[in-house]
């Protein structure tokens, strides 16, 4: 059928983790139904999610407005956009869903996205940041920020350019989520472990990335994506399509700076003792995926990113509410 999955769980040597075997994808699915919290009356705006997006230049304003969307309409509240001072009416034009900030190319860039930082529940840092840096400086003061007030950080595009030149930047920070691509993981394992990846072995070369980054959860995106918390190892291999437009990385990155915050709010006991992080990852894999799948089921060749946004409810109506 259309849910076509393998599962799998990985126990790191001499571990004393304990491995939990998941004998099959309803009980995988079932995790992510956990985490997504109820709709009811009784919630005030913001409770189900207030998300930053970190990103957006002069060149690239279409990442920001993705990201930003897609959190939305899988179901967080309030969506911000930090981005440069030209990005912003540009931004501001695609949406009027959006809180857009043109803040970032300022010299108190960091000070002015701190402002927001107790307002908000994640980041999301890096669609279309660009490299300039200047901006990068920036980001790099904001993410310490955001670190000391220990918010989760969903990295992915240049974002991810820059913890390459400086992984410590994220070393062993546990509420960080990398969502590589198969050059950005190339070129991230090979600043980290100093050797050349190993090919062959997808699974192996993302647990050791995570255990590398001190147990920093990675999403390695590709033909199935590979997620690994340095202890376990999840693969995602729901059918998708064979398009590769850009902006679906910035739908999965959305998706999941929501998802990560809904994980961690559940709580453990909800995940079953899995990490929250790579529940939410498994999630937001999913939900790309399917999004991805039901567009290009309509418009084929033809399909983008914004074909996949439209997707989103019945997508997410399909994996988790039936």
């Amino acid at each position: 059928g259309i849910l076509f999955f393998c599962f799998s769980v990985l126990k790191r040597a001499f571990s004393l983790h304990k491995s939990h075997s998941i004998k099959d994808m309803e009980n995988t699915f079932q995790l992510v139904k956990n985490i997504i919290p109820p709709l009811t009356t009784k919630k005030h705006k913001g409770q189900d999610g207030r998300i930053g997006i970190v990103g957006g230049c002069q060149e690239y304003t279409g990442a920001p407005y993705f990201a930003a969307i897609s959190a939305l309409k899988v179901g967080a509240d309030l969506s911000h956009v930090f981005c440069t001072r030209e990005a912003a009416p540009v931004i501001k034009s695609y949406s009027p869903e959006l809180i857009v900030h043109p803040v970032l190319d300022s010299p108190n860039a960091v000070h002015e996205v701190e402002k927001w930082l107790p307002r908000l529940h994640a980041l999301v840092v890096g669609p279309g940041l660009g490299r300039e840096d200047a901006l990068l400086e920036n980001v790099k003061g904001i993410l310490e920020a955001s670190k000391a007030r220990a918010i989760p950080v969903v990295i992915d595009a240049d974002g991810l350019w820059l913890i390459a030149q400086q992984p410590t930047l994220i070393q062993g920070y546990q509420k960080a989520v990398l969502t590589p691509n198969h050059v950005e993981f190339i070129r991230l394992s090979e600043a980290v472990l100093r050797d050349p990846v190993d090919s062959s072995d997808r699974r192996g070369a993302v647990l050791r990335l995570s255990q590398a980054l001190g147990n920093v959860t990675v999403v390695q995106k590709g033909e199935q994506d590979v997620i690994s918390d340095g202890e376990q190892v999840l693969e995602c291999n729901l059918q998708g399509s064979n398009r590769r437009c850009g902006g679906q990385g910035d739908l999965l990155s959305g998706f999941l700076g929501v998802l990560v915050q809904w994980a961690l709010h559940a709580g453990p006991e909800k995940t079953n003792g899995f990490s929250p992080l790579l529940v939410a990852a498994f999630g937001a894999c999913s939900l790309t995926r399917q999004c991805n799948h039901q567009a290009f089921q309509k418009h084929g060749r033809s399909t983008t990113t914004s074909d996949m946004i439209a997707e989103i409810r019945p997508a997410f109506n399909r994996l988790f509410e039936t």
